[in-house]
């Protein structure tokens, strides 16, 4: 098997990434920049080559290469492209006509995780390719709307993720079963973390969140998205009672069985219900990247939820990923590739419209932790670890399409994170 260093190198997932297998085109291309190129082709060409951080070598369908970027420090990326319909469909789609480009075969990469990120880190640069046409991405941005998280949207849009199957998600997942980002509390910096550190990192997350509600034997606990049960768990080692709300079966299951394993089932329920339908008054509530599942028309109704569902005083920790507030007024006009094939009906807050919200509400928010970083690495890990195990997720049903989308979805979060147009935030709110 693979190092995972090995692994990212070679990028085995980009089936025809080399014209000829075990031939790199890049060794002997002859780089152009004069050739007469199509339009949709000479336009983005012309626009990476703004690039001011890091370079893109391209080599083009008919073996020529561009050398795009005029900047010297920065990641330098390969990449390889088959078709000169991908330059229509990044001027038409931006990065969703990238993303199906290359969920399709259409192009590839040494490393689609740094081209990402060199993109990402160049935003100003390649603000037209990023967004695309506003006027072409209209049957997306329709498409996003008509996914909406009512009761029964939302039920449908979470199980459209979660219910792959939790034997998937094993595959690579750390033995906590944690699908949100980690807290690399016992490195310098992230990065420094290997796969062996992910699951102490996973812990130390949540046992930030116990802290910073002061959790006491006896407390009970609503947690709004309970995912595999991971949280729930520790807070039951802390004497908590935990009720667990998820739309996904397979995650209920999951979790239920845990708890009847570990022990700790009489601390907890888990139950299939909208947090919208709850009732009752608890001593907290946590919500671990949830939120961007709730959607922008039923944030009012989150945070009133919320607030009735605490007890008087009582506090509440959420942890969010968050969009750069000056990004916000454009994304939130759009459809991005995560919202059109990752999680339909989702949205992103930025800071200042979280805190709004839940000012908004009756809620003051009384400590925020940002770790940016701390999910880029989380991410990354993820990414190796589910190209170690490809043979495995082929076994489960899944084609070489799906990987490619799976792989886009890890490295294009990965590189958002890295760039800083989006953020992780731990919000405590108090009623």
């Amino acid at each position: 098997m693979n190092t995972r260093t090995e692994v990212m190198q070679h990028d085995p997932v980009a089936p025809g990434l080399y014209s000829v297998q075990g031939v790199n085109p890049f060794e002997d291309a002859t780089p152009t920049r004069n050739a007469k190129l199509p339009s949709d082709a000479r336009i983005i060409l012309e626009m990476l080559d703004r690039i001011n951080s890091g370079q893109i070598h391209i080599t083009l369908p008919d073996g020529q290469v561009h050398h795009c970027g005029i900047g010297n420090e920065g990641p330098v990326v390969d990449m390889i492209v088959h078709d000169w319909s991908v330059f229509g469909e990044m001027i038409a789609r931006g990065d969703i006509g990238a993303a199906e480009a290359f969920i399709e075969g259409l192009w590839g990469t040494d490393s689609i995780t740094r081209l990402l990120t060199l993109v990402a880190c160049n935003r100003n640069a390649l603000s037209k390719a990023i967004h695309g046409r506003r006027w072409q991405l209209l049957s997306s941005w329709v498409l996003h709307r008509l996914r909406a998280n009512t009761k029964r949207g939302s039920k449908r849009n979470i199980m459209a993720h979660y219910d792959l199957g939790n034997s998937f998600y094993k595959l690579w997942l750390d033995e906590t079963m944690t699908y949100s980002s980690a807290l690399f509390c016992d490195h310098e910096h992230p990065d420094q973390a290997d796969w062996e550190a992910l699951p102490n990192a996973q812990l130390a997350k949540n046992n930030r969140m116990l802290d910073a509600l002061d959790v006491k034997p006896g407390d009970t606990i609503l947690e709004i998205g309970c995912g595999w049960g991971g949280f729930a768990e520790q807070a039951t080692q802390r004497g908590a009672h935990v009720t667990g709300l998820t739309l996904s079966p397979a995650q209920q299951d999951f979790a239920q069985t845990r708890a009847e394993r570990g022990g700790w089932q009489n601390q907890t329920e888990f139950l299939l219900t909208d947090y919208r339908d709850m009732q009752g008054q608890f001593d907290h509530i946590v919500s671990v990247e949830m939120f961007e599942a709730v959607g922008e028309r039923w944030w009012p109704t989150y945070f009133r939820t919320l607030k009735q569902r605490l007890k008087p005083g009582g506090r509440a920790l959420i942890q969010v990923i968050t969009i750069d507030d000056n990004l916000f007024k454009q994304y939130r006009r759009g459809t991005d590739f995560i919202q059109r094939h990752v999680f339909p009906g989702g949205m992103l807050p930025s800071p200042s419209v979280f805190c709004e919200q839940a000012g908004r509400a009756g809620l003051k928010v009384t400590d925020d932790l940002a770790f940016g970083l701390h999910y880029a690495r989380t991410l990354g890990l993820w990414h190796e670890a589910f190209c170690e195990r490809l043979l495995e997720v082929k076994s489960q049903g899944f084609d070489d399409r799906f990987i490619r989308l799976w792989r886009f979805y890890l490295a294009y979060c990965e590189a958002g994170f890295r760039a800083g147009s989006i953020d992780v935030h731990q919000f405590t709110l108090q009623a």
